[in-house]
């Protein structure tokens, strides 16, 4: 999987949102191993955004680390600096099912009312119309459905 590339003004944002970040990889003196790229790719899918710290001396290393990770796992190198790494891949979509037994949810509604005052401005205000409600001609709001009563309290009304 090779790796993405960003842009520079991508890369710079990258950078900005990585700023206040703490690594959560850790890599220690036996260098990239298959478990330190599962732990890796693991906190992508979770963050998307990483820090990893390594704790080799050597730059160079340092720089082929960030790069073989980034091919490996098909992320993006944002920063070396120092001993960290900053590492970025899009999150994956997730597939939600939608159920069927979903009712509708609560919406905004902004009712306009003619003021009392003919020569004065229609009063607008924003509503929120929860799924088993309606809102009339009049602006009224009321329930879509009428409570259920019982038998008893039907033949007696």
């Amino acid at each position: 999987m090779p790796a993405l590339h960003l842009t520079p003004a991508e890369r710079k944002d990258k950078r900005g949102l990585a700023h206040h970040l703490d690594p959560v990889v850790m890599i220690g003196t036996d260098g990239l191993t298959p478990a330190v790229e599962r732990e890796v790719d693991a906190a992508l899918k979770a963050h998307g955004l990483i820090k990893v710290r390594m704790s080799s001396d050597d730059r160079a290393e340092r720089e082929a680390a960030l790069q073989a990770l980034a091919d490996a796992l098909g992320a993006a190198p944002v920063q070396h600096i120092g001993k960290l790494l900053v590492l970025w891949r899009p999150p994956a979509d997730k597939a939600r099912a939608e159920r069927e037994d979903r009712k509708p949810g609560p919406r905004i509604v902004k009712l306009v009312k003619p003021s009392k005052h003919p020569a004065r401005a229609p009063v607008a205000r924003k509503v929120k119309v929860l799924g088993n409600q309606r809102v009339t001609a009049g602006g009224l709001i009321k329930r879509a459905k009428p409570v259920q009563r019982s038998a008893k309290k039907k033949a007696a009304a």
